[in-house]
């Protein structure tokens, strides 16, 4: 691969889960700067394409793995239509049967192929109960920059360049409608209990920012339950709006896009909202930033973390899916009036004197 302007065209391959995608962007943006020679073609699901729309030298391509794209002969499929591409390079951020299996396609072409090294034997260390290794491993956003240097295109990401923020659609001003408050995101919802904020604390930091009459809440969700509820308490505040459902995630991006801040669980949206540089808090239970899936280029002072002393086996688990007896209310220990000074911290700092 010549570096001296030659086009360099690289596979990248990250399927899912939501966040784990997001968190390729500042990878991928400070690989197209730094090496204005390379373009990169990101293979995922359909659902997270938006998440690079805007970006440069950088475009998409759909892995339908449930149905055109599903198994040995779905992935052969894949291969071949992605063949014609003609890459220079692989980077397999997924390291997955999936991905193994394309793997094993590109080298009938040499291809150079470098696949990210999860650290899961630190991760195990980390989660176990019994001789835990508490200690920061590596962040997730470092192995997927290792493997760009394993391919000879090595990085710095210490100046984190954010994604500018995204014009918003006649369609989104007409649910959120612009006025002089400051909009603030919240994501209470995670892909498993273990990580979530309980409900009525949720509430509880909802009903504070009410109250001032300065803040737009916009309330961020998927799924038939999560819009039940952020409806019901979208309805029962006057400057709450409900955004679950309504709106595709092109259209959520726009919004987060422009937040003054976002209060996430570890969960996608807070990635979603770091890459464009907004302000985010996060809410950890069961797991922690240690497992290395910490919102890029955030502030360590913006976790808010469940009680240790109370519950020294956390973390229980990378993803927040193993909550052991007694672990149910770890989340609890995480005073709703700290969130709530917390965000008032960003939302309102204080002026130097």
């Amino acid at each position: 691969m010549d570096k001296k302007g030659k086009h360099t065209h690289i596979l990248l391959i990250r399927l899912s889960a939501m966040g784990d995608v997001a968190m390729t962007v500042p990878i991928i943006s400070a690989v197209t700067e730094k090496y204005p020679e390379v373009q990169v073609t990101v293979l995922t699901k359909k659902l997270f394409m938006p998440i690079f729309d805007g970006m440069e030298r950088v475009q998409t391509f759909e892995a339908d793995v449930k149905k055109r794209h599903k198994g040995l002969i779905g992935l052969w499929r894949l291969y071949q239509e992605l063949k014609p591409m003609n890459f220079d390079a692989v980077a397999d951020l997924h390291n997955v049967l999936r991905s193994r299996v394309l793997k094993k396609y590109f080298a009938l072409e040499r291809i150079p192929i470098k696949q990210i090294d999860k650290g899961r034997n630190e991760k195990k260390a980390l989660n176990r109960a019994k001789n835990k290794v508490f200690q920061q491993l590596k962040s997730t956003h470092q192995r997927y920059a290792d493997v760009f240097t394993q391919l000879g295109f090595p990085i710095e990401f210490s100046n984190p360049k954010p994604l500018p923020r995204i014009q918003l659609s006649e369609k989104v001003l007409g649910f959120v409608h612009q006025d002089t408050k400051k909009w603030v995101g919240i994501a209470p919802f995670a892909a498993h209990e273990g990580k979530m904020y309980p409900l009525e604390y949720t509430e509880e930091v909802i009903k504070a920012l009410d109250n001032t009459n300065k803040y737009k809440i916009l309330l961020f969700g998927g799924g038939t339950k999560e819009v039940e509820v952020l409806t019901r308490l979208a309805n029962s505040y006057e400057n709450a709006l409900c955004m679950a459902g309504k709106l595709n995630l092109s259209e959520e991006l726009q919004l987060i896009s422009n937040l003054d801040v976002m209060l996430s669980m570890d969960s996608g949206n807070a990635h979603l909202a770091a890459n464009y540089g907004i302000p985010v808090i996060t809410l950890w239970g069961v797991t922690h930033p240690f497992a290395g899936f910490y919102p890029f280029g955030q502030p360590i002072e913006n976790a808010l973390f469940a009680d240790r002393e109370k519950y020294p086996l956390i973390p229980t688990s990378v993803y927040g899916n193993k909550v052991p007896k007694g672990y149910e209310n770890a989340m609890k220990t995480i005073d709703f009036k700290l969130v709530e000074d917390k965000l008032l911290s960003i939302l309102e700092p204080p002026v130097d004197s």
